[in-house]
């Protein structure tokens, strides 16, 4: 008897079986990439999904993961978010087509709908129907890429309150930077970056000719040099720690809003313009000559919008601001390392459960902390909880009895006033109320 022929409807389910399997597997790969979503996409029924129901949902300007390619037209990967799943992103290609498809639809079911009001009203108004993804960019002038490749992990960059290189600024920034340094330690690298990666704009390090012309300028920038901090931010990136950066010529937030980097902004806000003018003057004569410069630049920092910073940090206390920004990086640590482990062996899955467990399971809500916000509101309870594990609540008991009660711009003018002409610039502050990691960085 002849085999029997396979009709269209068994090639599509076993393909869409592969395409299960595949999606599965994906989810226990490590991350080859990530990209930053320049349009919007939301699955539809007609856009042939190997899988239906399983394309990944993303606004532009959001972070995706990708894992792997499953074909020319899809990619494997998860939106960078706590509750983010694996599943198939469109590739570039296939989304600019989505688009344009989608845009064409559109034209012609407006067209059609305002021939029809045409007919009913009888008026003559000439119709206008909306301009497709194509025409858009060819009227701004630029072709605009479906997504930008970025750093696996978002590089961290404090900014504020005024301009590096003086010591008002260098000391809260570094007051941060040792605290991220032990609050993330074995999860964080802290590197200094010298070369003025403002200037690798993705237009310029793309395209030969403009690099040409940066070349013939009387700037005489390096860009191999800048390309190769910029190559080296990435690299750090891949290992999926977290990467905070200390930019020397790094003062604006516009100044990094056209390279790859995609950074997670940190805004470091003295409110009060007569605190930040006190703070400057008590660092003597070589400090007071360039207030005017200082308080230019905190000024132009706080007429920024809200919206180009991630974080700002403006509150009083020093625990309250550390605290801050590291509630929004566990938060931003849990959205990149998603729960998922190797599958479980169904052998090792029932020799398991038929082995005796060595210590008691934990009562309910025992060991259990509730996850914070990407973003904080007001201030936070310091107290160990009380379902906290042993070896934690010591830790935390430690940090809590180590914890500066002092106001940051307190400490600073107490800091700052203890300085005197000739002398050793690093302050005698009481380690009763301030930990000794907190002493240290205020050595000028």
């Amino acid at each position: 008897m002849p085999p029997k022929k396979k009709t269209l409807r068994d090639v599509d389910g076993h393909e869409e079986r592969n395409a299960q399997v595949q999606l599965e597997k994906a989810k226990y790969k490590p991350v080859a990439f990530a990209v930053r979503c320049n349009f919007y996409y939301i699955p539809a029924d007609d856009d042939n999904i190997p899988v239906p129901g399983q394309a990944v949902t993303f606004e532009a300007r959001d972070f995706l993961h990708v894992k792997e390619k499953f074909n020319s037209d899809w990619w494997l990967g998860r939106p960078v978010k706590e509750d983010g799943v694996v599943g198939f992103i469109p590739s570039p290609t296939n989304l600019e087509t989505i688009l344009i498809r989608r845009d064409v639809q559109a034209r012609k079911a407006a067209k059609a709908l305002a021939s029809k009001a045409a007919v009913s009203q009888d008026t003559n108004k000439k119709y206008t129907p909306p301009s497709t993804v194509a025409q858009a960019q060819k009227k701004s002038g630029e072709q605009v890429a479906a997504y930008d490749v970025v750093p696996t992990m978002r590089p961290v960059v404090l900014m504020g309150p005024s301009l590096k290189g003086l010591e008002v600024t260098d000391m809260m920034q570094k007051a941060l930077f040792d605290f991220l340094k032990h609050r993330f330690e074995g999860r964080i690298t802290i590197t200094r970056v010298t070369a003025d990666i403002a200037l690798a704009k993705r237009s310029i390090l793309n395209n030969p000719n403009k690099k040409a012309l940066m070349d013939r300028s009387n700037t005489r920038s390096n860009l191999a040099q800048i390309q190769g901090e910029v190559e080296r931010i990435f690299e750090l990136a891949r290992s999926l720690q977290l990467v905070v950066l200390d930019a020397d010529t790094v003062n604006h937030p516009i100044q990094l809003s056209k390279t790859s980097l995609a950074p997670i902004l940190v805004y470091i806000k003295v409110s009060s313009p007569k605190v930040l003018s006190r703070l400057i003057k008590t660092r003597g004569k070589s400090q007071t000559k360039h207030l005017n410069v200082q308080m230019v630049a905190a000024d132009k920092l706080a007429q920024c919008p809200t919206e180009m910073y991630d974080v700002i940090l403006d509150e009083n206390q020093l625990s309250d601001a550390c605290e801050h920004i590291a509630d929004y990086l566990e938060a931003y640590w849990r959205a990149t390392h998603p729960p998922e482990t190797e599958p479980v062996n169904p052998l090792v899955e029932k020799l398991a459960e038929n082995t005796l467990a060595i210590s008691p399971a934990p009562k309910d809500g025992e060991g259990i902390n509730k996850p914070s916000a990407m973003k904080r509101k007001g201030s936070h309870d310091h107290q160990a909880d009380e379902h906290t594990q042993p070896a934690e609540r010591r830790k935390k008991h430690l940090s809590d009895h180590h914890r500066p009660t002092t106001t940051l711009q307190t400490t600073l003018l107490t800091t700052l006033t203890t300085t005197t002409a000739g002398q050793s610039t690093t302050p005698s502050l009481s380690r009763k109320r301030i930990s000794p990691a907190w002493t240290k960085i205020t050595a000028s």
